[in-house]
């Protein structure tokens, strides 16, 4: 094979399995992709369905997300009762399984119960249930930072009210979000381990002194 450019044959052995969300030829047609290169990608094509179009697949992937948030967090693992395994099958999951991912690790942090019910669900997914927007993932502008994004897909939210703060001429974007994302990560270790902040940092895998700094910092009352 040659570069996409070159002039000299560079000898490789490797396979490419690229990924996309959106419509290369007619990405290719208005100019903004490279047709040399989709057809050097484009030899076997494969379509693979959103979420929403695997509804029975959700039981199975939300208790395999389930175990393994709680293995990584190191706690017992909850259990989705057959309720909200229904609730959730029914959902469309704009964000696709990535969104689901993070649906699971909230409930395994925000939820007390051992068994979680729908009422466990929080309220914009309900809402997003209730409405089923068509928000296909991935395809955001910072030209609309106040668009509506799924709510998986957290670093896109932070991202646009990044983005829409320095537009309003802030000037301590990151001091306020970086406060706000350590206020909602203790604020949520302090939930799994019942208000206990030395096991809340050892879950967090910080010192104790750290944690009981940030608490004071952020007036978070343990």
């Amino acid at each position: 094979m040659s570069g996409l450019s070159g002039q000299h044959p560079i000898k490789e052995n490797v396979r490419i399995i690229a990924s996309t969300h959106q419509n290369l030829d007619a990405r290719v047609a208005a100019g903004l992709f490279r047709e040399n290169l989709l057809h050097r990608l484009n030899v076997i094509r494969l379509r693979m369905p959103s979420l929403r179009e695997c509804s029975e697949d959700v039981p199975m992937l939300a208790r395999h997300f389930m175990l393994s948030c709680a293995k990584f967090l190191g706690v017992e693992p909850k259990k989705l009762s057959d309720e909200i395994l229904k609730q959730i099958s029914a959902m469309p999951f704009p964000g696709n399984v990535r969104q689901l991912e993070n649906l699971c690790h909230w409930l395994t942090v925000m939820t007390l119960a051992n068994v979680i019910g729908v009422s466990d669900l929080p309220a914009d997914i309900v809402a997003e249930a209730s409405e089923q927007p068509v928000i296909l993932h991935g395809e955001s502008s910072p030209s609309n930072p106040t668009a509506k994004v799924s709510s998986g897909d957290w670093e896109s939210g932070v991202a646009r009210l990044a983005v829409k703060m320095l537009q309003d001429g802030d000037k301590e974007v990151f001091d306020t979000l970086t406060a706000r994302f350590d206020k909602a990560v203790l604020q949520a270790a302090l939930e799994v381990t019942r208000g206990r902040p030395v096991n809340a940092a050892q879950s967090l895998g910080i010192w104790r002194n750290t944690i009981t700094r940030k608490l004071q910092g952020l007036e978070i009352d343990d």
